[in-house]
């Protein structure tokens, strides 16, 4: 199977709460700096919205492992901006560049776990540690937009 745009995943700024998890959209517009509508704290104020960390990627086989693991973890969850289904992590590196709808977008560099996972529901204090452990080398990918566009829900996800 070819792989697809499983799911849009993005969150307003909201004073007093955290980014995460990010709720589900059927299309976007995105532009060099991610999604329109979207806002993560860390990428705005410690990076400066470095390009190269505009959108986060994840691939779907990562959340079901994380749930053959006991760990709950549903698309946009993580932060993710994009759930891409039909690909495996693994296969993903920097500077390999995709289309995805009219968007074209540079893989930068690997995500790492942070602290803001806590506020997941199923996460929380106690078992942050273990989860950032979990998370390791499988977060997801930050990417920089290389053409803006429209996404929508579906869409072919093609190498180039």
């Amino acid at each position: 199977m070819n792989p697809i745009l499983f799911q849009i995943n993005k969150k307003p700024k909201s004073s007093g709460k955290p980014g995460i998890p990010k709720i589900p959209t059927n299309n976007a517009i995105i532009t060099k700096n991610g999604i329109e509508g979207d806002f993560n704290y860390f990428r705005n104020t410690k990076k400066k919205n470095d390009p190269d960390m505009a959108l986060m990627i994840l691939s779907m086989d990562i959340i079901q492992n994380l749930n053959q693991e006991g760990w709950p973890v549903k698309p946009g969850d993580l932060g993710e901006n994009l759930t891409l289904s039909n690909m495996n992590y693994s296969m993903i590196s920097p500077m390999q560049q995709f289309r995805i709808g009219e968007v074209e977008i540079e893989i930068s560099f690997k995500c790492d776990p942070c602290m803001t996972l806590k506020h997941l529901s199923y996460i929380g204090n106690d078992k942050i540690k273990d989860f950032i452990k979990t998370l390791v080398n499988r977060r997801g990918w930050y990417a920089k937009v290389l053409k803006s566009g429209q996404i929508r829900k579906g869409s072919p996800v093609a190498k180039i």
